[in-house]
């Protein structure tokens, strides 16, 4: 059983950054990849980053050259710097994370990019 924490959600101005963060908790999982997710009001969710276990990078359109994604591997965690932020990018995040045997996604956190 795998548990998945994110932080670092708020309220920023356009042209801001901000740092997600999400905390992988449980033993004996072997990653197949490790993304985040983003669902604005009134939006279908769609993926915008993730790391897959070989360690390449998958970007949204959207999001390529503004948001990064990371991962500690000591620290089971992963990382969203996101910059140069937009009103469009005002949406919930949830972490997701898949051991290719189950899939598991975080509770979110809430990003609003003000003007």
């Amino acid at each position: 059983q795998v548990q998945l924490v994110e932080s670092g959600g708020g309220l920023v101005q356009a042209g801001g950054s901000l740092r997600l963060s999400c905390v992988a908790s449980g033993s004996g999982f072997v990653i197949n990849f490790w993304g985040w997710y983003r669902q604005a009001p009134g939006k279908q969710r769609e993926l915008v980053a993730r790391i897959v276990s070989g360690g390449s990078t998958n970007y949204a359109d959207s999001v390529k050259g503004r948001f990064t994604i990371s991962r500690d591997n000591a620290k089971n965690t992963l990382y969203l710097q996101m910059n140069s932020l937009k009103r469009e990018d005002t949406a919930v995040y949830t972490c997701n994370l898949d051991t290719h045997v189950m899939n598991y996604w975080g509770k979110g956190t809430l990003v609003t990019v003000s003007s």
